[in-house]
């Protein structure tokens, strides 16, 4: 069983293109493996492990009037004297089922994607694992870095979906009507495909300085660019909050934007440092 998980020891000066191909396919295959597994245990029907943290606990939280993200916004509201300006009230959302298969299908969808997100990591350890023949001493450190940061900002972004992100999307559309002679009643599977979507999309997101930092060492983008696009970084930014914000109050919109920001100033810093990195060995 062991086995399954060992790298095959073989020197990438005598490994073909085939090799390299089938080196790369035993590593995916092991990481669908441990996702795989990881989506089983979330699948099982069980109190502590399965369906009822994953369901009532996290995927149905954004519809409950008690979520933390709710809670945490209506007391600031009160505190910074806007009343209930930022109280999220009248949170009913009847959600129904209109297929023989959907729950089914519903709950194999939401285990696979909570596998994903807590194998997230062995699938970076896999792909690092691939390239790390092809890395010299020097740069073994900087790949080790890669791993953990590229995890951790995967992680936060996960979690800046699903508290921020999540719960102010659900809210609008549930409260948005073209017109009032329409009644909502939303398909269970469009509603986890709404939560599972912008939890992922946001990991993602996230992992925005990496991929600056890649782009960078490919002569694709330099720090320079993104210094002269940062305006039209901060508009689409500020529209992406607008779209998923609520409310037209700042505050809501601010707790979007910020970390968006955030992410994009990073990415320029690292990008500085690749531009440094890359300068000192061409003058070595």
């Amino acid at each position: 069983m062991l086995g399954f998980f060992r790298k095959k020891k073989k020197k990438g000066d005598d490994m073909s293109f085939l090799d390299h191909v089938e080196d790369l396919r035993w590593h995916l295959v092991r990481s669908a493996a441990v996702i795989m597994l990881f989506a089983a245990i979330a699948f099982m029907d069980d109190e502590i492990f399965g369906k009822d943290i994953l369901f009532k606990m996290l995927l149905f939280g954004p519809i409950d009037k008690d979520f933390p993200t709710y809670t945490v916004l209506c007391n600031l509201s009160h505190q910074v004297g806007l009343g209930d300006a930022l109280c999220f009230k009248d949170f009913n959302v009847p959600v129904t089922n209109f297929k023989m298969t959907g729950q089914f299908t519903l709950d194999m969808w939401a285990a696979f994607v909570a596998g994903l997100v807590i194998g997230f990591p062995y699938l970076l350890w896999e792909l690092w694992r691939f390239v790390r023949p092809a890395l010299k001493n020097n740069e073994m450190l900087a790949a080790r870095g890669f791993l953990v940061s590229a995890s951790l900002l995967f992680f936060s972004g996960v979690l800046f979906g699903y508290f921020i992100v999540t719960p102010l999307a659900v809210y609008f559309l549930v409260h948005y009507k073209a017109s009032g002679a329409i009644a909502n009643i939303f398909d269970v599977n469009s509603y986890i495909d709404v939560v599972t979507m912008l939890v992922l999309v946001m990991g993602l997101i996230f992992e925005l300085p990496i991929i600056i930092f890649f782009l960078t060492r490919f002569g694709l983008v330099t720090a320079d660019f993104l210094k002269r696009n940062r305006r039209y970084a901060l508009i689409v930014i500020l529209i992406l909050a607008a779209v998923i914000t609520p409310t037209t109050d700042v505050v809501t919109q601010m707790l979007v934007a910020l970390p968006l920001w955030v992410l994009f100033e990073a990415s320029i810093v690292v990008a500085k440092r690749v531009e440094k990195k890359m300068e000192a060995k061409q003058n070595a």
